[in-house]
């Protein structure tokens, strides 16, 4: 059962680095942008608010599609993080040139 639960884990765990959130950001608003100035000229050009708000809800939707998963593009420069807090914690810690342990 845990093996299952791991493979689930790594499925869903989104893994995303700051450089990938920047760059989804940027394509969210991008897509956002480009998806309602096209809903707004479709819905003045046939004078349906339905078509516009259609369009519009089309372009969220793709837009959530292409940003929300973690994509593995989004991940391509990882942060280096820290050893466990435990790890830390068995070192000491130096406070006025003495060790102090917790």
């Amino acid at each position: 059962m845990d093996d299952i639960l791991a493979q689930a884990q790594d499925i869903f765990e989104a893994q995303i680095d700051f450089k990938g959130q920047y760059l989804a950001e940027n394509i969210y608003t991008i897509l956002l942008s480009i998806t309602s100035a096209l809903a707004l000229v479709l819905g003045y050009a046939q004078q349906d608010i339905y078509l516009t708000l259609w369009v519009g809800l089309a372009g969220t939707i793709l837009s959530m599609f292409v940003v929300v998963p973690a994509w593995p593009f989004f991940n391509q420069n990882p942060q280096p993080w820290l050893g466990s807090t435990a790890a830390l914690l068995s070192k000491g810690v130096i406070v006025d040139g003495s060790a102090k342990m917790r």
